[in-house]
């Protein structure tokens, strides 16, 4: 038996097409206290100006290297091991006005301090217009009028992402986003937002920082306030389904309760630690970034 569809039903169908759209939603409330600890703790061992985005962007790095399945890129039919695990950080420029990123190689096997120092330092040459990797990209988007840019943008990620091809030469370099992406919106003073995951990105996640708060929680069977920060994550379900986001949620979640079991010892103030080259050392004057 069939009825005729009817109000708005009918309405809705005129509307909108059956859905194609991929993406599906996650949100991960943490108590922000142990990271906040050994943000104050790393700057004032080092004078490195680490912030709660380089944190996430390793507790990232370790939930992809826990969580297999995640750690592939879909090319064609195919899915393909990721040679290594990288994170591509967005970052607000020029006030909020412009924005802008960097993917950075290799996270899970550099602690927080050089992580924070290798995303500073190539914001900065980016704010600068001189950073190798993007600086043709970032023309190339200025100058093409909407219509080809959108073909640029198709066209180079299945060059880059699909193909695996580097262009960098181009401004096109290879798998330009990683194998995940991050940013913050908590220097706004935003608790929870999403972000959508844009078709050229071929990424499984993309995770945005919110700002932190006071908030009730419960610890050790109280009710208690404490300073709370929501992880909220956009997922592409052609890579990951509930079971995966599930593991990446409890590897993210172990990592910033205990930051610090997950880092190398902090040196004694002033003090450089090894292969960290510049730490214990304060930044010079930087074109600005919001991270």
């Amino acid at each position: 038996m069939s009825r005729r569809v009817r109000g708005w039903r009918k309405l809705a169908g005129s509307t909108w097409r059956a859905p194609l759209d991929p993406q599906f939603y996650g949100d991960l409330d943490l108590d922000a206290g142990a990271m906040l600890a050994y943000i104050d703790r790393v700057r004032h061992a080092t004078g490195v100006r680490i912030t709660l985005t380089h944190l996430v962007g390793r507790a990232v790095a370790h939930g992809l290297s826990t969580v297999p399945e995640l750690r592939i890129r879909l090319a064609r039919g195919r899915e393909y091991d990721r040679e290594s695990i990288d994170v591509f950080f967005i970052v607000a420029a020029e006030g909020g006005r412009e924005l802008t990123g960097v993917k950075i190689a290799n996270v899970d096997r550099k602690p927080a301090v050089a992580l924070a120092e290798e995303v500073i330092r190539r914001c900065s040459a980016i704010a600068s217009g001189i950073d190798p990797e993007l600086g043709r990209g970032k023309t190339l988007l200025t100058t093409l009028p909407p219509r080809p840019l959108r073909w640029a943008l198709r066209v180079g990620a299945w060059l880059t992402s699909d193909m695996n091809l580097d262009l960098s030469r181009l401004g096109m370099p290879r798998q330009a986003f990683g194998g995940a992406m991050i940013t913050s919106v908590g220097s706004w003073g935003i608790a929870r937002a999403y972000s959508p995951l844009a078709p050229y990105y071929r990424v499984p996640v993309l995770l945005l920082i919110g700002a932190v708060g006071e908030r009730p929680a419960a610890v050790n069977g109280d009710v208690v306030v404490r300073p709370m920060i929501t992880l909220t994550a956009t997922f592409d379900h052609r890579y990951v389904d509930g079971f995966h986001a599930a593991g990446l949620a409890r590897a993210v979640g172990e990592y910033c309760a205990d930051p610090a079991a997950f880092e190398p010892p902090l040196p004694e103030p002033g003090q450089a630690p090894d292969g960290q080259p510049g730490a214990g050392r304060e930044p010079g004057p930087q074109p600005r970034v919001e991270l």
